[in-house]
């Protein structure tokens, strides 16, 4: 399986500028070369390498980085049929397409460029790289990163690296195979995992981790974006920059350290994990207008991914079920009512009047839906990539 390490770069003044340079350098061609291969209609790497990459050479581009960004635009078109977002179309329905395909591809001046070994290595004992730049080789740029993070990379590292700007800072993403832990067959039991807002997760063991902080902190966050962009300063717009993903990253942590309490859990009572199929329920959902914002910076979607991917490297199974009526269904006797949530944290059985927390009712039956989905055979697909950060 493939992890992505991200190492935080440390370099002076004189370094970063050059970086800075040598992406803008990078996406300027990248950027000129999709206006021609838009305009000719040829956008396969082999194509634009015959025609283009003489071009892209003579714009102060070495071998390797010319090939990269070839591979860049060729990758870039080849997406683009399946993935909206390269035209930041908002626009719904059937002219999204034709407008998408309307104009080049283009790319910002500080994207993502990718480094293989023959123009960035590492100097692992000294703690620094040697990467290419449009001002000539530069050596001695210090990184840093979690030991554990760093060990990995040194044994495990393969493929390209993406050179990153990002927040003021600057990282290398690096490519990892790991070979994954040998898979439990035989699971004592499920641990289910409702996922929610109030409570971000809650497992059948009892395990529950509150979401009214993450909340509050998003809920505040929107007041002040919404601030500073009706004060409209230089000084308002250079405080919504330092502040500009500062929620996600928040989220992006506590989502891991969730992530990371469950499969431990799991992997220590030598249980598999059932997750609900949460796919496509922002458009299933029907809520009022304030209650929309709340569901859409959800990231539900990030946590599932964490559980998974930390599940594979533990060998820990996992399962996904049918969400459907897990939180109307009596864990007990299983006894489906809308009457059985008075409120949202009670569950309440007509039935046979059981009552219990209502995050706990639904990992209950998550738990037992996911053994059953295990008992006829329909093991889910662990996805293969992951993100470590």
């Amino acid at each position: 399986m493939k992890l992505v390490v991200r190492v935080k770069l440390l370099p002076t003044p004189e370094q970063a500028s050059a970086l800075a340079a040598t992406l803008r350098a990078c996406n300027e061609a990248a950027n000129w070369l999709s206006v021609r291969a838009f305009e000719g209609a040829r956008t396969s790497r082999a194509s634009l390498q015959a025609l283009w990459y003489a071009g892209l050479k003579a714009r102060g581009l070495s071998a390797q980085p010319a090939l990269h960004v070839l591979r860049k635009v060729a990758d870039a078109y080849s997406a683009l049929p399946a993935n909206p977002r390269p035209g930041n179309l908002k626009r719904r329905g059937p002219d999204r397409d034709a407008r998408k395909a309307s104009r080049p591809v283009a790319f910002r001046p500080d994207a993502a460029q990718p480094y293989d070994d023959r123009c960035l290595s590492w100097q692992w004992d000294e703690g620094t790289v040697s990467i290419w730049t449009t001002s000539g080789r530069m050596k001695g740029l210090a990184f840093t990163g979690q030991t554990e993070q760093l060990t990995l990379l040194a044994s495990r590292r393969k493929g390209e690296s993406d050179l990153l700007h990002e927040g003021g800072r600057w990282y290398l993403l690096a490519t990892c195979e790991v070979p994954p832990a040998a898979l439990n067959t035989a699971p004592d039991g499920f641990v289910g995992v409702d996922l929610g807002i109030v409570n971000i997760a809650t497992t059948s063991t009892g395990s529950r981790f509150s979401g009214r902080r993450l909340n509050r902190c998003r809920e505040a966050e929107r007041r002040l974006r919404a601030k500073l962009q009706r004060k409209g300063t230089k000084s308002a717009k250079r405080r919504a920059k330092r502040h500009a993903g500062r929620e996600a990253r928040r989220a992006r942590d506590v989502n891991h350290k969730i992530s990371k309490h469950i499969v431990a859990e799991a992997q220590r009572t030598g249980r598999g994990i059932a997750l609900e199929d949460l796919t496509g329920i922002r458009e299933r959902v029907r809520l009022r207008k304030p209650q929309r914002v709340t569901l859409h910076s959800w990231s539900f979607r990030q946590l599932g991914t964490f559980i998974a991917y930390k599940a594979r490297r533990a060998g820990v199974p996992v399962v996904y079920v049918d969400p459907a009526n897990t939180s109307r269904e009596c864990s007990r006797c299983h006894h489906v009512d809308r009457r059985n949530r008075p409120s949202q944290a009670v569950f309440a059985c007509q039935a046979c009047g059981f009552v219990e927390h209502a995050d706990l009712n639904s990992s209950h039956n998550i738990a037992d839906r996911g053994w059953w989905t295990w008992v006829r055979g329909a093991e889910s697909q662990v996805p293969a990539l992951a993100l470590t950060g």
